[in-house]
Parts: structure tokens; sequence; C-alpha cells
């Protein structure tokens, strides 16, 4: 197959990683540009100030990242991620009762996110066309407004400017992206959805001293709305670490309070639904200070309905769709974006115009359910403030009896997982026999 010439990602985080892994088997030459310095091993960098914090790669990111990256799940155990039976070995508290737990057919992986970045870059720096530029600042993008066609980007460096030319430029550059400004800067509206949740987060890495009794590597409690809006886990990684991360809705954690001590910020498991992280945490030891990410909204760019989008550009990642983080769904939704990329270049017969309204399109469809079924949890809350789906009060009815079941009835806790993690899709949970549970538990709740 020929490939076309050069292809620019701008930013270099996953969804950058992401779409240049793809666009290296269809251009002669991928250039990533990252803001951030290079980083020196599997830390913390100052462009993603949420990889702190308890990350994960839902079953449909896992094997799409092992389609993209041959071998990277080995390299992630081998280098210390922990592997685990993922009905197993979490413990879950869900809207007041446990998930049940037994040896299913499902493994996952607990490593942070900084350690899997580190790897991802690393394999990388091997494919010999793509080549990773450091510490750029992409300016501005070099346009032909005649033919409605990037050609380029713009670097500036100090008072100097750099100009690189491109056949495609993927814009994984996230939430406050070049796209976005680029297109309000000519007066060009993006119709958006965006949801003010005043999300906050607050995390730890701490030692745990042994204990023969933890049957766990990763124990969740979740808040149990509208009443509560406090949750928090604790979750083993690598380097026989724990992150203990807590998350409060509509700013309910005080972090003045939180950032004064170790011991105030143990003092938010009090909080909890139930004592099960506190009693756990008495005996930690802290090896980091307090890290804090805020999420004041979710937000999805319509970018897909922008009226003369420019040809020769895409968007990916949150660039394009900044998620609720406290479901999990952000990595893993990034890696669907990078697969639908990879089947759209396949087409050789596709203009650039068709490739940037197809890919956009696609992008839809996955954010579409994922958005829809974040919402159907955010909006319990009375204080979140935005558009509300269609149906909302029966989705919120339902979708908190299969929470429910899931503590007691293994054929719908299974049907849930696979929803969950992006395997099957939400209709699966419409399934007659599971309508059917639902409705038996609700004619046994009245009696």
């Amino acid at each position: 197959m020929e490939r076309r010439e050069k292809a620019v990602v701008v930013g270099g985080g996953i969804s950058g990683k992401l779409a240049a892994r793809v666009l290296a088997d269809f251009f002669k030459e991928v250039i990533i540009l990252e803001r951030d310095a290079e980083p020196q091993g599997p830390l913390p960098r100052k462009g993603a100030p949420q990889g702190e914090h308890i990350h994960a790669l839902l079953f449909a990111g896992a094997n799409g990242l092992e389609e993209l990256f041959p071998g990277i799940t080995e390299k992630f155990n081998a280098s210390g991620a922990v592997k685990i039976n993922a009905t197993k070995d979490i413990a879950w508290f869900h809207h007041g009762v446990w998930k049940l737990r037994y040896d299913g057919e499902y493994a996952t992986i607990l490593q942070t996110r900084p350690h899997l970045e580190w790897l991802l870059e690393q394999y990388i720096k091997k494919i010999t066309n793509v080549t990773i530029q450091y510490s750029q600042k992409v300016s501005d993008f070099l346009y032909n407004e005649k033919e409605n066609q990037m050609t380029g980007v713009e670097i500036r460096d100090g008072s100097d400017s750099i100009t690189l030319h491109a056949d495609l430029i993927v814009d994984a550059s996230g939430v406050s992206s070049l796209s976005s400004r680029w297109l309000r800067k000519r007066g060009v509206p993006i119709p958006e959805e965006k949801v003010n949740i005043d999300l906050c987060y607050f995390t730890k890495t701490i030692e745990l001293p042994d204990n023969p009794d933890r049957d766990w590597a990763i124990k969740l409690v979740y808040p149990n709305p509208p009443s509560e809006k406090i949750g928090g886990g604790i979750s083993k990684v690598e380097g026989n670490r724990y992150l203990v991360t807590f998350m409060g809705y509509h700013n309910e954690i005080n972090e003045k309070e939180v950032r004064k001590s170790d011991a105030n910020f143990i003092d938010i498991a009090r909080q909890l639904p139930i004592l099960d992280l506190y009693h756990e945490l008495q005996d930690a030891t802290a090896l980091s200070g307090t890290s804090i990410f805020r999420v004041p909204n979710i937000t999805w760019r319509r970018f897909d309905k922008v009226s003369k989008f420019p040809n020769g550009l895409l968007t990916i990642g949150d660039t394009f769709c900044r998620i609720d983080p406290f479901f999990g769904q952000g990595m893993s939704i990034a890696v669907l974006e990078a697969l639908a990329l990879e089947k759209l270049l396949a087409d050789r017969n596709r203009s650039t115009q068709n490739l940037r309204d197809r890919f956009h399109r696609e992008v839809r469809k996955i954010i579409s359910p994922i958005w829809n079924m974040v919402l159907t949890e955010d909006f319990r809350y009375p204080e979140t403030v935005g558009k509300k789906p269609a149906g909302l009060s029966i989705q919120q009815w339902y979708a908190k009896n299969i929470f429910l079941l899931s503590s007691e009835h293994k054929g719908t806790y299974n049907s849930f997982i696979q929803v969950m993690h992006l395997l099957r899709p939400t209709s699966t949970l419409m399934h007659p026999k599971i309508i059917k549970n639902v409705w038996k538990r609700k004619f046994i709740n009245k009696r």
C-alpha cells in the first residue's frame, strides 16, 4: 500500500500516541508535537495533571491497546503492573450494596497512568517513521482558506516561529484545544454539550502493611446519590504501592482542610458510606503529597456538527469530548477512536474531506451511548446543571435496579460488566431475562 507523505499529531498524551501509532501505517512520516519536556521515566507530567490519580483501562480499551501495540500487555505485567481477576479481586460497594465477587473470565491490569504512558512511549520510539518533538508549543494552524484546507502548523519558539507542513493534522491537545481556539477566533460556532458537575479528586500514593486477610487488589466505595456525594478507592499499582483517591461531586470536599495534613486527607474516608477505606488507611504510610485535580464540567464539542470544518484536520480524545473521569472511560474511548481511524484510513478511496466527516461521525457513535450513561448518573444530583437526556427518570430507575441486582444475580452483573467495559451495547441490559429480573425484584420489594 502506498503511503501518504506526512502527518502531524498535536499533543503527545495517550490519545496522541494512539493516533500516531495508527498514522504510522499510512504515512511515510509522523511527527508528534508535545508541549512537555521529554520524560525521564514513568513519572507524572505537567501536561496531564490527572495522571497522579487512579486510572482504569476498561476491557475494550485493553483489548484495543493490545491490537494496536502487540505485546504491550505483557510489557505492563513484566514491568510491575498488577494483573487481577476483575470479578474476584475487586471489592466494589456501589449504590449501597457490594457487587458479587466470583472467579470470572475477565482479567484486568492495575497500574499508574505514568507507567502505562511511559511504556507506550517506548513502543512509539521504536517505530522508525514516528518522531516525537518535545517542548513544542503549537501556536497556530497553516490554512488555505480558498480550499478550506489545513496545510500544517506553526510552532512558536520564543520570538521565532517555525512552520511545519503536513497532509493531515490530528489535534490531540486536550480540553483547551488548538482547534477550539482557532475556530472561535474565526467566529465559527462549535455546538457543544456541557454539564457542570464540580468534581474534585484528591490522591496520595501510599504503602500498606502486609495483611494476609486482605482479599482484594482494589477496593471501591461509591456514593449513593443524591444524599451521598463522596466516593473513594484504594488500588494496588506497580512497585508494591497503592493509590488512594477520594472524589467529591459539587465541591463536597473541603479542599483547604484536606491540604493541611495527612490526617485530614485520611479523614475524608470517614465521610464515605462505609468505613472500610478508613480502617485500611489507619496503618498506611504516605509516599507522596496530596494531588488535586478539578473537573468543573464535562464537555462534548460537536465537531461533527461544525459547518465547513477544515479538511485535513481531525480531533481525538479530550479534544472532542471530556467525559466524567469517575467512570474510568476516557482512555478506552481514545483507544476505540484510534481503531475507528485505522479502519477509515485503510480505505484508500476516501478523500480527505470524506475522512474528516466519516471520522467525526464515528467518534460521535462511540461517545453518544457513553455520554448518555454518564449523564444518567451525574444527574442523580439536583445540583448538576446541563441538558438532561430524554427519559432520564426511567433510565435512572432501571439503572439503579441493575446496580442492585449486580449484588445478587450473577447473570445480570456479568451483562453489566460487559456494558460498563464497552464490550457490548447498552441494549444488552434490555434482554428479556434481565427485564424479568428487574420486575421480579420490584415486585418482591413491594411485598
